[in-house]
């Protein structure tokens, strides 16, 4: 069941805006505006689900996504891992990180509603 939240979000309405809709709804969140502080984040505390933006100062998502879930390597085995982007990716890449994420979302085309439906069907999976 995904209780705790950590955003790695650097569009400060869109982090605002989930941070938010998640606390509202009751999950524990966290927010991190930059890709290191975000990696420290989310290795030295166990979250549920890690909402991870691509283009993110410091440090890219795919980097992070690279170190936490990469070559066959789970630094965070117990976290649910969404990609949200509004990065046109092309489909070689995007395909490879999907292997790695529980989801892959377009944020123009998510809104609050939305994430809280997929955070909580992400939830209930975990209760099958």
């Amino acid at each position: 069941m995904i209780k705790s939240i950590l955003i790695i979000e650097d569009d400060r309405f869109i982090g605002e805006m989930y941070v938010r809709s998640l606390r509202h709804t009751g999950y524990e969140v966290d927010w991190m505006v930059d890709g290191n502080d975000g990696l420290v984040a989310a290795t030295n505390k166990q979250y549920d689900l890690i909402l991870l933006d691509i283009m993110l100062p410091e440090k890219r998502g795919t980097d992070i996504l690279q170190t936490l879930r990469g070559e066959g390597k789970d630094l965070v085995p117990h976290s649910h891992i969404i990609v949200m982007t509004n990065f046109d990716q092309d489909e070689e890449s995007r395909i490879a990180m999907q292997h790695n994420v529980d989801a892959y979302l377009i944020k123009a085309e998510i809104t609050p509603r939305k994430l809280l439906d997929i955070v909580a069907k992400l939830s209930a999976s975990d209760m099958s």
